[in-house]
């Protein structure tokens, strides 16, 4: 039986068999994830649509051409089949890339960017890696697989085999009206062309990864265009009177102590002070304990500039992978050698893992320390590097050989996914509530293995540890870590063994960032830094992160949300944990104070990461 259809019928149908299909991805992604969205509007799915609507132009524009080429093709079978057979492959692909954010978006609270999708950084791992996650998280396959049939069901109730055709002068019509429809889809109909930044004009704060969708995030990060643009809210002098990075410390003569830095991957607020970490929180309690303390990032590669040279994470790509990677920094190993330090830094992944060599000799380190260096009994994961116990003890050992003063730096890996711990351990630590409690102890009772052989050592009583976690982890069920206050929460402690004046509860607000300043004053060291952190000595109270476009500016018991042009919302987040009451409108003088300091933080940042000046030698 044939079908009245011409070929531009068929074009639009198949259109909006997409659009109908990305609606139903979303609403996927919504009650997959819905803890993470409170509070949710119809402006939340309008601007679903929007981003729909733009991806689906982007990728669809050379189907325009393939649809509405005269010559007749509209009875030319081979062609019609290999029309088919492209469009189905083509948005199929792009499709099912947003069922990957469905897991993902809970390790890094926004969708997924190029380096992401592609595991940059990750090229040894990604084997194993990519095995874990087919069998830890199978249901994703599953919904991918269930999703290409749907769309193939429906797309073949699409008849095809018997279109009318157009005029040529109705086909060259339908190929500019396409393009124009496409481009103003494609581009968005405000003045400024539709970016992911947009995302966070529709709906609540923290909602912008339910407003996106992961083919527009992917395709956008490809652009080095949006990884930073120089900002101009002040004068340059009104902008260093808000905030200036340039820190000076006088002391008359350092004393010398070690520092042993370690960044526990995983440990988030959510994850301690539980039961899971007993030798934590332990230590806890003989510390200098921050019980506000933050994160400047959501991914272990974010980490590590934060901690060691004080940079934080303030754009959609880390900034070790940045195109700006290069620039020149001043940090914490460069700092110490100059002060007589031995500096060295250790991760029990493979080498190359995360490109933390890399950036490990760019910041200065004498010596790193992976996998392929480690000695000791066999102890590979399967799929990470070295667990932690015996990488630990590796890490004692060498130090042991360092000539004092030294810096070191170690990463753990055994609480990352999939969260695995030695066999001989199965069974002896707590399930606790979520899949990475077993391992969060498995890594605590390492890291209690690490403290009673160092204690043995020489060195031990001559230093300072610094312990923070990477960031947080993606299994908190308590509804104040999946807000963008909680969602970066993490314990940060200076434990300095039988020295009283280091053993307090501090409320002010600190972050990683602030470990560099901090250990300028510390080791009384005589240095003039570039820092976007400040020192626990400090008088000042505030916490800076980026997340989904959005900056986050925790200033005393206030919190800020400023998406680079306006602010969003200002909530007393002590009082207001779930930040349910805006208080913009009856806080104004404190939202203005709150906007112009993290205007003056961000023109700062910009400023000296696009133009090279993260020193003072290049200032």
């Amino acid at each position: 039986m044939k079908i009245n259809l011409n070929i531009f019928k068929l074009f639009i149908i198949r259109i909006f068999l997409v659009l109908v299909l990305y609606q139903i991805n979303r609403l996927g992604f919504y009650y997959y994830n819905l803890s993470f969205f409170p509070e949710i509007n119809y402006m939340t799915f309008k601007g679903g649509l929007i981003f729909d609507l733009s991806i689906i132009a982007y990728i669809n524009i050379i189907f325009i051409f393939l649809h509405f080429l005269p010559g007749k093709l509209e009875s030319n079978r081979k062609y019609q089949k290999f029309l088919f057979y492209s469009f189905f492959i083509i948005n199929g692909f792009f499709l099912s890339l947003n069922f990957i954010d469905y897991e993902y978006f809970r390790f890094v609270g926004r969708r997924s960017s190029f380096s992401m999708i592609t595991a940059e950084g990750m090229s040894n791992e990604i084997g194993g890696l990519l095995k874990s996650y087919l069998l830890d998280y199978w249901q994703i396959p599953l919904f991918i697989f269930l999703n290409l049939f749907l769309f193939w069901f429906l797309l073949k109730k699409i008849k095809y085999k018997h279109i009318q055709s157009l005029s040529l002068n109705k086909s060259i019509f339908s190929i500019v009206l396409g393009l124009i429809i496409f481009f103003l889809l494609g581009r968005g109909i405000d003045k400024k062309p539709l970016q992911v930044v947009t995302a966070a004009e529709y709906g609540s704060i923290g909602n912008s990864a339910l407003v996106l969708n992961t083919p527009f995030t992917v395709l956008h990060s490809l652009s080095k265009k949006n990884e930073l643009k120089p900002v101009h809210y002040f004068s340059n002098e009104v902008a260093l009177h808000i905030f200036n990075p340039i820190q000076e410390f006088n002391y008359e003569k350092p004393n010398k102590k070690n520092v042993v830095l370690l960044i526990l991957e995983s440990f988030g607020r959510e994850n301690i002070l539980r039961g899971q970490t007993p030798f934590l929180d332990s230590l806890i309690n003989k510390s200098y304990f921050f019980e506000n303390a933050f994160a400047n990032g959501k991914l272990s590669i974010d980490a590590v500039p934060s901690t060691i040279t004080s940079i934080p994470s303030l754009m959609n790509k880390s900034f070790i992978t940045s195109s700006f990677s290069l620039d020149k920094t001043y940090g914490l190993p460069k700092i110490l050698k100059a002060n007589g330090y031995n500096t060295s830094f250790f991760h029990g992944s493979f080498n190359g893992s995360q490109n933390f060599d890399k950036f490990a000799n760019l910041a200065g380190y004498d010596t790193y320390y992976g996998k392929n260096e480690y000695v000791g009994p066999s102890s590979f994961d399967g799929k990470w590097g070295v667990f932690d116990e015996d990488f630990l003890q590796f890490f004692n050992k060498k130090l042991s050989t360092f000539k004092e003063p030294f810096f070191s730096t170690l990463f753990t890996i055994s609480s990352h996914a999939p969260f695995t711990i030695p066999e001989k351990y199965k069974g002896k630590f707590p399930k606790g509530t979520t899949e990475i409690h077993e391992s969060i102890a498995y890594a605590d009772y390492s890291l209690k293995k690490f403290f009673e052989s160092a204690k043995k050592t020489n060195w031990y009583n001559n230093t300072i540890f610094v312990i923070t976690s990477d960031h947080t982890s993606s299994t908190g069920k308590e509804a104040i870590y999946k807000n963008n206050i909680g969602k970066f929460r993490i314990p940060i402690l200076f434990y300095v063994p039988n020295d009283a004046k280091m053993v307090a509860k501090v409320e002010k607000n600190f972050q990683q960032v602030d470990i560099l300043p901090s250990l300028m004053d510390y080791l009384q060291l005589n240095e003039k830094v570039i820092t976007f952190g400040k020192s626990y000595l400090s008088n000042k109270n505030f916490n800076v992160n980026y997340l989904d476009n959005v900056y986050n500016l925790e200033m005393g018991d206030y919190y800020l949300a400023f998406d680079g042009q306006k602010s969003l919302g200002l909530y007393n987040w002590k009082k207001d944990p779930l930040l349910k009451n805006n208080l913009m409108k009856k806080e104004a003088k404190k939202k203005n104070d709150m906007e112009n300091f993290i205007k003056a933080y961000i023109q700062s940042y910009n400023t000296r990461i696009i133009n090279n000046k993260l020193t003072l030698e290049n200032n």
